[in-house]
């Protein structure tokens, strides 16, 4: 057997394990193996029976000499029985599992737990159990005892029982990949030491070592497979070179009704730069909610103009394509730049945008770009908004559509630089990190129950008094059965109880992302249009509206979002001349999360909110789970800088000298299709 072999191979691994491992992500041996545990039991004292201690957690060997069902009034069973060693007898009791007593009954076995008083008796209360073989150590008790992810019917004893059979009982062939250099300067235990120490390590410093060489692996095949991505992009393509003469970029300047930011400015320098050479841009612009992405896009897209070549602006959303399609025409058209709109619902044009008869120098879509093959006559640039929610094999193949092309993706989704740099190895960096003159800084306030009332009357004083419009965003779309969501706001009913109870003389609208894309664009058009007052929505608005007149965003449950995202929906307020508020609703503050709440009213930058959310809630809960784009990582931690910059540096040093290591470039080949390619 080697790593790669299929689970239902295993002895006693029959259809239905086979399917709910898959469920664990689990479907060979080396998946089996990479499937870690998270935590440990430490029932490593062992004690003699005399010498048990009430409150103390422990392991005991002995003889079952005693066991019996007794039933309840209620119909229920209790399993009693007596263990004895050579030192004394002590009382055990489990609940509800009567197979234990023709299991268990005068067997040598090992029981760990803690120790409880009944009275003045010692007791174990249903200890974790196994029946012991001579000559074998115990698995489940008497050691630190690893503790996996779980999925119905399939429990961390049944898992750990299959890992040790993997590790011990098969003539399995684990080969290191790592380079011996880097084995030895770190001090790393080998492979297969590594995967013996991380599932049974005879102590905590065993499952330490272990942990450090696999989240060093973690991020050394992250960072490799961005170097080699970034270095197959130079080598292997070859692009249009897209010169642009200082003049007539001045003229694109000079046509826009504001001043351009240092930030825009330098950005716009640099993307103009790649765009000069004969090498693609694969280029990165990282920019605040409301920091001008767009306009440094423009930038590039009438430099594209001017070369004669054509550009693609691909979106997430449908939503986000219509409002960059109604931005660019602003911006581009009067200087002659032909633009089409393509996108899975619209029709107008379509068939000619296939056929190629439909004449544009930038095509704006969302997937229908790849999907529904829009015929470019010279593609010379692809610009892809919000990177992550595009997977590579997607961004492939809009770019490999004839001659490669510049690419330059965006994102304003805020990500600390260290991260930004280690997710997107491959792409050269351009952040904005100013905002446009005049805009505002939108007054943020937490809002407790018993305020909800006067934040009501405050609303509804303030829109009346200005005419200007509200969001009111709720974490659901419908109310979850669900014990632990029960209290969270869901649009639905919220929309109902606000039209009916709250602003009855007031135009409500509701959108959420289970409507038609028709209904979507008829609210968002009437919202818009100032035809509605306030809009009842999910997080769905969280990129591509942009609403001058809405002064007012309500986040209800706000303790339910990470500050990045609250820091996203609050972008899309502010955006006119009037003074904006987020108002963020919660029932429940806890102190944990007043705490990271409040650095929302003191703080307007969103990079500084995600290094703070970054600290507090990790990464898994900045990013969201719709972000598919960033890989996951099980034990090394975006967090983590001191081995982000220790891996980079290494995985620099190898990319160039990879050849040399056949087993790591093997590695490296089935990481990328599992991990960096989502579907």
């Amino acid at each position: 057997m080697d790593l790669l072999t299929p689970v239902e191979n295993l002895l006693m691994v029959g259809p239905a394990y086979t399917k709910r491992l898959k469920k664990l992500g689990v479907k060979t041996i080396k998946d089996f193996l990479y499937h870690f545990p998270f935590r440990y039991l430490d029932y490593s004292l062992t004690s003699p029976i005399s010498k048990l201690q009430p409150g103390e957690v422990v392991s005991i060997k002995g003889k079952i000499v005693t066991i019996k069902n007794r039933y309840t009034r209620q119909g229920k069973t209790v399993q009693k029985g007596l263990v004895q060693d050579q030192t004394g007898t002590v009382e055990i009791i489990w609940f509800n599992q009567p197979f234990l007593v023709k299991a268990l009954s005068n067997r040598e076995v090992g029981l760990a737990g803690k120790v409880e008083l009944a009275g003045r008796k010692k007791v174990l209360i249903s200890p974790d159990y196994e029946v012991l073989e001579y000559g074998k150590a115990p698995v489940h008790t008497g050691r630190l005892v690893p503790v996996y992810h779980e999925t119905y019917r399939l429990s961390s004893k049944w898992i750990r029982s299959k890992v040790l059979a993997i590790l011990e009982g098969l003539s399995l062939k684990i080969d290191e990949f790592l380079p011996s250099k880097i084995i030895k300067s770190n001090h790393f235990p080998e492979l297969k030491v590594a995967f013996e120490q991380i599932h049974f390590p005879k102590n905590k410093q065993e499952a330490i070592n272990a942990k450090k060489r696999f989240a060093f692996e973690e991020l050394f095949l992250l960072q490799l497979a961005a170097l080699k991505r970034k270095r197959e992009w130079q080598k292997n393509k070859s692009a249009f070179s897209l010169p642009a003469e200082a003049k007539k970029i001045s003229i694109f300047k000079q046509s826009l009704p504001f001043q351009l930011t240092g930030a825009q400015k330098r950005a716009i320098k640099e993307i103009l730069a790649d765009l000069n050479r004969s090498t693609p841009m694969n280029r990165l612009l990282e920019g605040d909610v409301g920091s001008g992405k767009t306009v440094v896009a423009a930038a590039a897209i009438f430099a594209a103009y001017l070369n004669d070549v054509q550009a693609a602006f691909m979106a997430p959303t449908e939503i986000l394509a219509r409002q960059h399609f109604t931005t660019l025409k602003q911006l581009l058209e009067p200087l002659g730049v032909k633009i089409s709109l393509l996108t899975g619902n619209y029709q107008k044009n379509k068939n000619r945008l296939k056929t190629g008869r439909e004449k544009f120098d930038l095509l704006i879509g969302t997937h229908a770009l790849i999907y529904q093959r829009a015929k470019f006559k010279d593609l010379g640039l692809v610009i892809i908004d919000e990177q992550h929610r595009f997977g590579v094999e997607q961004r492939a193949k809009l770019i490999h559509q004839g001659r490669a092309p510049h690419v330059l993706t965006m994102t304003a989704t805020p990500i600390p630089r260290t991260i930004a740099l280690t997710l997107y190895g491959d792409l050269d960096l351009s952040v904005l990190d100013e905002m446009p003159i005049g805009r505002q800084t939108i007054k943020t306030w937490l809002v407790p129950a018993q305020k909800r009332k006067a934040a009501y009357q405050w609303i509804r004083k303030e829109l009346k008094e200005n005419q200007t419009q509200a969001f009111i965003i709720c974490p659901l779309i419908e109310e979850s059965n669900c014990e632990t969501l029960q209290t969270v706001k869901a649009a639905l009913t919220e929309f109902e109880n606000l039209q009916k109870n709250v602003f009855p003389k007031l135009r409500l609208g509701l959108l959420h992302g289970k409507l038609k894309s028709e209904q979507k664009i008829k609210v968002l058009r009437a919202f818009q249009k100032q035809k509605i007052d306030i809009l009842v929505t999910t997080p769905v608005v969280e990129v591509g509206i942009d609403i001058p007149n809405a002064t007012i965003m309500v986040i209800e449950d706000a303790d339910r979002f990470g500050l990045a995202q609250l820091h996203q929906l609050r972008g899309r307020v502010g955006r006119g001349s009037h003074q904006s508020y987020c108002l963020l609703f919660n029932n429940h503050f806890g102190e944990k999360g007043m705490n990271r709440l409040r650095a929302m009213q003191k703080i307007n930058i969103g990079m500084k909110l995600a290094e703070i959310d970054f600290k507090i809630r990790g990464p898994g809960e900045i990013y969201g789970h719709q972000q598919h784009g960033f890989p996951e990582l099980k034990v090394a931690s975006f967090a983590d800088r001191t081995l982000i910059e220790k891996t980079r540096k290494e995985a620099a040093e190898i990319i160039n000298q990879i050849n040399r290591y056949p087993r790591l470039q093997e590695r490296l080949k089935n990481y990328t299709m599992r991990n960096i390619e989502p579907n």
